[in-house]
């Protein structure tokens, strides 16, 4: 039996890696074949680990003491923190998990912190301090929109922008415009709902009114940013896969001086119509390796929303790979048919 101790010293700190009834130490356990025990003494809590497989247990050892360091920082740690961790220990990333601090982004309405809660949207929050502009690509619930919206109320807040511009194309996901009541600017805001969520949370609902009366905050659709130069502005555009790669370079100039730009999308739920190239696509090859341009890269591991929301993501991408693997397997099928078949007014030999 290999035995190791993590000293956590405090006893609410031991109650906050153990989860309510538990539950924390229960995945641990169940991930790692391991059991984890409280001990207390005159030095004060300590975590026992147990297990039969030495390294196993110091894969557990490490998550236990990641875990330690965000009791200090956080009131609660969730399951969704404990299996963020295992994840990147199993994958061999443990080591990034240091990256993340205790770095506040914003404070919403509430008095709620906002903090980047993996490595990826730390990494995606330092892209957007250091650059003009970034563009974050990646899949459902990785914070993409709702960490730029934060950062974009922080420039505000601490006077780097005058303005917040938020925008995104009004494509039609399968539904009509025409359905939806009232005048256009009502059929358009179902579009941009997720964008006033965002604003709602960080500001409150009086306060971004008031904004939005001033012309400090704006929230339009990306067709009306034809023809306009925007300065000393925070610059959304979310949803970018919808966009065409000529409504993609028409946002791209709009910037002007003293502002910064955040593009965010996801490249797997385009709802161009058919055969339309997404022009976010297109940016991230064009862009690539231009100076004070960055493209960040989410992956499964960054999304924040419910667990299952994971497994979802990871069962698409395999059903895809394998969809590709069987279009390749019959398209070499044809190749090699086309190869064996004799050329018009050719005969076989004997």
């Amino acid at each position: 039996m290999i035995r190791k101790i993590v000293k956590t010293e405090q006893p609410d700190a031991t109650a906050k890696i153990f989860g309510s009834f538990d539950a924390n130490a229960s995945i641990i356990e169940s991930h790692f074949g391991v059991t984890l025990r409280n001990r207390a003494d005159g030095d004060g809590d300590s975590i026992l680990i147990e297990g039969e497989d030495a390294d196993r247990v110091s894969a557990a050892v490490q998550c236990v003491t990641y875990l330690q360091e965000l009791a200090s920082k956080t009131d609660e740690i969730s399951d969704q923190s404990v299996r963020y961790a295992i994840d990147m220990i199993a994958s061999g990333q443990g080591g990034e998990l240091r990256e993340l601090g205790d770095a506040c982004i914003c404070v919403t309405s509430r008095g709620k912190p906002v903090k980047a809660k993996t490595v990826g949207q730390k990494q995606y929050v330092d892209a957007i301090r250091k650059n003009t502009i970034v563009l974050g690509v990646g899949p459902a619930g990785t914070g993409k929109t709702f960490l730029a919206v934060a950062m974009a109320v922080k420039a505000l807040r601490e006077k780097q922008v005058s303005r917040i511009i938020l925008t995104r194309p009004a494509i039609e996901a399968g539904e009509k415009l025409g359905f939806l009541p009232g005048d256009l600017q009502s059929k358009i805001d179902p579009y941009l709902r997720p964008l006033y969520d965002a604003l709602y949370e960080m500001l409150g609902v009086e306060t971004y009114q008031k904004l939005v009366e001033k012309g400090t905050i704006e929230i339009a659709p990306l067709a009306y940013m034809r023809g306009r130069t925007l300065d000393d502005s925070f610059i959304i555009l979310d949803e970018a896969q919808n966009a065409t790669p000529e409504q993609m370079k028409m946002f791209l100039t709009r910037l002007g001086f003293h502002s910064k730009a955040v593009v965010t999308g996801d490249l797997t739920q385009t709802d161009l119509p058919r055969g339309q190239k997404s022009g976010l696509s297109a940016a991230v090859r064009i862009l690539e390796g231009i100076d004070d341009i960055a493209i960040h890269a989410f992956n499964d591991r960054d999304v924040v929303r419910h667990q299952l929301v994971q497994k979802i993501i990871r069962a698409y991408e395999k059903y895809d790979r394998e969809q590709l693997r069987r279009e390749n397997e019959r398209a070499e099928k044809r190749y090699r048919a086309a190869r064996k078949s004799p050329e018009p007014g050719e005969k076989r030999g004997h």
